[in-house]
């Protein structure tokens, strides 16, 4: 409910705040008193846009605060979900900045606007002239029946398996894209895949296999070199071993003799084994030195088959020829599996479906059940209204589509004249007609639906005499369970209000701007007076305002 609104320095305001209280309060003045400013601060502090042109003074910025007290309507989970703080009178604030930058604020926590008009959606109904025209459309139609229907939560339910539902379906049409462009691919990537399991190419091949091939194509060169090192170690007369050997002999005969002599001999021992195990190897290694023309033909068509396959697949290396062989491999598993993983999708996909059949099938059957209850109360509201021949025609008709609200087709029609024909609202009825209807609506959702204020924006155009005390009656039957604020200028509406609040201009200082201010009972009879004979009041619109406020 919103107990209070300020403004500051927005469009013909300069500066106010007012109070509201439960009920029925009534905003009147005169044609472009600035009624409208009031609803376009109320939009602003709510998640409307805004730009520059809503500052009448460009050179400081603009704030619309409104309080609201909430503590009725169950928003702790809400607050919870998008991070806010809970408190049971929340302050909303919207702010224009002069650079034209916009911020918003919910119990001084920054907010973003979506979370604004999500917010405004469960505290306010603000109803314009122009939204009669959502008469005409389908999901506003729903929304009635469902609110009747009690459908919330399995329309919530719905919602939640129609979403996974559609997740499922894109992923499955992703899933066949892929397939589709795999199976082009197929019998060419299995090509080279096979040509690369055949290769067996092992990640540290290509380096031994052009070391292998490097000494085989210097093995003159190798034998010549070990051979000539085997004859300087190992000849007769002046071979290191021969000389090692003597070398040993002679310092071993001193060794006793001092700690630095026996060291020396240890040391020439220590050398002697190592070129005694030198020689062996050189021996060894010299043996198996052997050119065999076949093995180095092996050794290049291996190395240039390597060589081609990394060419071919843009690898500068087995370790990337590797990685595009497990690639070719996941891509043909791909392929061949493809047909288990989509099956596996379309069962999840019927799985879901199933269970959305049941829940369809129950907002449905609601539907159907609160129709006939709708149907009455609507031409009963009607008739009171002044429109005793008001019928509707509405038929629920199941598919086997999914739609976002359920499974159903809705045929909403109305006539407004005895034995007339039904056709679509906004083919059948007046202005006067619609704005009658959507207040029939709006009663049976605000009886149906926990919203704390219904703000009504001149909904009674076009109505006059018994129809706009009846109007006054309903809207005074509203405001018994829900806040109504209804800007009007009727006075047969305004004389029902429990507050009345009075939008004027006045002149200060050359400049002018838009006031509100609440009516005392005195100022409500000249108020509801001058409404009745314009602005030369005479004795009986007094009379006349002070019958209709009793």
């Amino acid at each position: 409910m919103l107990t209070q609104l300020s403004i500051n320095n927005y469009a013909l305001i300069n500066q106010l705040s007012i109070d509201f209280s439960s009920g029925l309060s009534i905003i009147t003045g005169e044609t472009g008193a600035g009624k409208s400013i009031l609803l376009g601060a109320l939009g602003l502090v709510l998640g409307n846009r805004a730009d520059l042109s809503s500052l009448k003074d460009t050179s400081r910025k603009c704030i619309v605060e409104a309080k609201v007290a909430i503590s009725n309507y169950n928003l702790e989970d809400f607050f919870k979900k998008v991070d806010l703080d809970y408190e049971s009178e929340t302050i909303i604030r919207r702010e224009i900045l002069p650079s034209g930058k916009s911020r918003a604020f919910v119990n001084d926590t920054p907010v973003t606007l979506s979370v604004l008009n999500e917010l405004r959606n469960k505290l306010f109904d603000v109803h314009s002239q122009h939204q009669t025209m959502e008469l005409s459309d389908n999901a506003f139609q729903f929304s009635i029946i469902d609110a009747l229907a009690n459908n919330k939560k399995k329309i919530d339910s719905y919602k939640r398996g129609y979403l996974q539902l559609q997740f499922l379906e894109k992923e499955l049409k992703e899933l066949e894209r892929i397939q589709r462009e795999a199976n082009q691919q197929y019998d060419y990537n299995l090509h080279l895949f096979k040509e690369l399991e055949e290769a067996n190419v092992k990640l540290d091949e290509q380096e031994i296999l052009e070391e292998k091939l490097e000494k085989l194509n210097n093995i003159e060169d190798i034998k010549s070199n070990l051979s000539e090192a085997l004859e300087i170690t190992i000849n007769e007369e002046v071979g290191i071993q021969n000389l090692l050997n003597i070398l040993e002999n002679k310092i071993s005969k001193v060794a006793s003799f001092s700690k630095e002599y026996n060291e020396l001999s240890e040391r020439i021992t220590s050398v002697k084994i190592e070129i005694d195990d030198i020689v062996s190897e050189l021996e060894n290694v010299n043996e198996t030195v052997d050119f065999n023309p076949n093995e180095t033909e092996e050794i290049n068509d291996r190395l240039q088959l390597i060589y081609n396959l990394q060419k071919k697949h843009y690898a500068n290396s087995n370790k990337e020829l590797l990685a595009v062989f497990e690639e070719l491999s996941d891509k043909v598993m791909q392929v061949e599996s493809a047909e288990d993983v989509i099956n596996k999708k379309k069962a999840e996909i019927h799985s879901v479906s199933e269970k959305l059949d049941k829940v369809a099938d129950l907002i449905s059957k609601a539907r159907n059940t609160s129709i006939p209850k709708l149907t009455k109360k609507l031409e009963h509201l009607l008739a009171d209204l002044g429109m005793q021949n008001a019928r509707f025609s509405i038929k629920i008709k199941p598919t086997i589509i999914y739609f976002p609200n359920g499974k159903d087709n809705l045929e909403f029609l109305f006539s407004a004249n005895k034995g007339g024909n039904f056709g679509e609202l906004k083919k059948v009825a007046s202005g006067g007609e619609l704005s009658r209807i959507m207040l029939a609506v709006k009663t049976v959702l605000s009886e149906n639906t926990k919203l704390p204020t219904i703000i009504f924006d001149e909904i009674d155009t076009g109505v006059s005499g018994e129809v706009s005390n009846k109007i006054a009656a309903i809207m005074q039957q509203m405001s018994n369970h829900m806040q109504v604020i209804a800007i009007t200028h009727l006075p047969q509406i305004a004389a029902k209000g429990n507050n009345h609040y009075k939008v004027y201009k006045e002149e200060v200082n050359g400049v002018t701007t838009t006031n509100l201010k609440q009516l005392s009972k005195e100022e409500r009879v000249v108020e509801i007076a001058e409404m009745l004979s314009g602005k030369d009041i005479s004795d009986s619109a007094l009379r006349h305002a002070k019958e209709l406020l009793n």
